[in-house]
């Protein structure tokens, strides 16, 4: 008789079908927002040549349709989940959903460079809003548990789909247009959005100081820093654009660390920067982000421009990266909790340094089998095999309520890393094209010689690739965390997402 007082009703079945039916419903918008954001950076590294060609960019110009973006989904990325937090994540997620689908259109309707690199850094803006938002969400939506570990599981493997699936699916999109990798984001954009709106509960808000002042300076700090790099090799050294904005962009950044200094709630806690070993994580962070984006764009004009890939042909050609990369982080996921990680971190650096001095060599006469299918499944096995440890290391030895803020400082240093080792990589390829008798633009007005010229600039890059890589193992030397404490971290970052 008392088992029956306090005794709770179980569920209908029609019940538990509602909840299953909106929650799978939940975890089918956060995650379509993942892979889409994956696949938009995974197809404009594909876009790069036809792209070039038909809106007539410089060298200069083509890689910032790649950087605009990065610069502005990294350098907003910390400033996006407290906005969340802030005016609630829903709210906030619908929003940075539509931003980035109406960039999309505007990237799809360009009509010049201007156009172009404006509506990437808007879709910048939109990803950085979208992306950290859809994560919480994720963490608020489903009970702490299996059923928030399956939902975070799934979430996470949209990077490796979208990956692949952006190869082959971007591949074939550019073959019909460059403009249709950004369109079909549109109707993709308006459906997650208006599915949000109805599946997805807001959450409680908390309103916090938000550091907009910094967010804007490192952003513009970094932007100004990599114009002056970017544009140096064609507009000249001594410029006095070239000259001001390198100096302008160091100035600003040095304000943005003035303002972390005195910040209510700054985005970049200073505190979280005392252990060397941490800071040596994030420096190794920041070179292997830089190897990955230099890599794949450059790649990417290699087999197009000078091999005369079609894009499909050429996102075919990368597969076996996405594979050899997979095939590493099951390794080092395992090793990890065995070996030192940083010893983890220099066999991959090592393995990468030595590939990409050996791409450097290869001229228009290389065959795809078995050199260059070797050569980018080597590639990511490497790149696999240093990236499983580093994001573990950002978070070991530290409290549950640390992981949050470390984990995104990290994804923050991996995403400035591509860009503004884009802009060095770039002006060391585009002036060894230069200093070959090469000229900047499409490939289809150049001549034989100023073709060879530019394969030569673009496989340069690779030693650019190289020299980033074998900076990260270096980094990685002082990385002292021991195999227990990046264990400890693993089971931290699942307690952390049980909360």
């Amino acid at each position: 008789m008392l088992g029956n007082v306090d005794a709770v009703p179980e569920p209908s079945n029609a019940a538990r079908s509602a909840t299953a039916r909106a929650l799978g419903a939940a975890m089918l918008v956060l995650s379509g927002l993942q892979l889409m954001v994956v696949l938009d950076g995974t197809v404009a590294n594909l876009a790069l040549a036809p792209l070039q060609a038909d809106l007539g960019l410089s060298d200069a110009g083509r890689n910032w349709v790649l950087t605009s973006y990065a610069l502005a989904f990294g350098g907003l990325m910390l400033l996006g989940g407290r906005l969340g937090d802030s005016f609630g994540r829903k709210r906030m997620f619908v929003a940075g959903v539509g931003l980035f689908t109406l960039a999309s259109l505007l990237c799809g309707l360009a009509t010049g460079e201007a156009m172009l690199i404006a509506a990437r850094a808007l879709q910048g803006v939109g990803a950085a809003v979208a992306s950290p938002t859809a994560l919480a969400l994720v963490a608020t939506t489903f009970a702490p548990g299996p059923a928030r570990n399956r939902a975070i599981a799934v979430f996470a493997a949209m990077t490796g789909v979208g990956s692949i699936a952006g190869l082959i699916l971007g591949g074939a999109l550019t073959q019909v247009s460059w403009r249709w990798i950004f369109l079909i984001n549109v109707p993709i954009g308006v459906l997650i959005a208006v599915a949000a709106t109805l599946v997805l509960r807001e959450t409680a808000t908390e309103r916090l100081a938000l550091d907009v002042p910094g967010a804007v300076l490192a952003t513009l700090g970094c932007t100004g820093v990599v114009f002056g790099l970017s544009e140096g090799p064609e507009m000249g050294w001594g410029s006095p654009v070239v000259i001001g904005a390198l100096i302008g962009g160091v100035v600003v950044l040095g304000l943005f660390l003035l303002v972390e200094r005195r910040a209510e709630n700054p985005l970049l806690p200073f505190v979280l920067f005392r252990d060397r070993d941490r800071v040596a994580t994030f420096v190794a962070i920041f070179f292997a982000g830089s190897v990955m984006f230099s890599l794949a764009a450059f790649v990417a004009l290699f087999v197009q421009d000078i091999l005369g890939y079609t894009p499909l042909q050429a996102g075919l050609a990368f597969v076996p990266f996405a594979f050899g990369l997979g095939g590493a982080a099951a390794v080092a996921s395992k090793l990890v909790v065995r070996v030192q990680p940083r010893w983890l971190v220099v066999a991959g650096a090592l393995i990468m340094s030595v590939s990409l001095l050996f791409g450097s060599t290869m001229d228009e006469t290389v065959q795809y089998l078995p050199t260059l299918f070797v050569l980018v499944l080597v590639v990511g096995f490497g790149v696999g095999l240093a990236s499983v440890p580093l994001p573990l290391c950002a978070i070991a030895g530290v409290g549950t309520h640390e992981i949050g803020p470390l984990s995104a400082i990290a994804q923050v240093a991996q995403t400035l890393g591509g860009p503004i080792g884009l802009a060095v990589i770039g002006a060391m390829a585009t002036s060894r094209t230069m200093s070959l008798g090469g000229t900047s633009g499409a490939v289809a007005d150049m001549t034989e010689a100023q073709l060879s010229a530019q394969g030569a600039g673009y496989m340069f890059a690779l030693v650019g690739c190289a020299v980033c890589a074998v900076i990260t193992g270096i980094a990685a030397l002082f990385i002292r965390f021991s195999p227990q404490q990046v264990a400890q971290a693993q089971e931290a970052e699942k307690a952390a997402q049980n909360a």
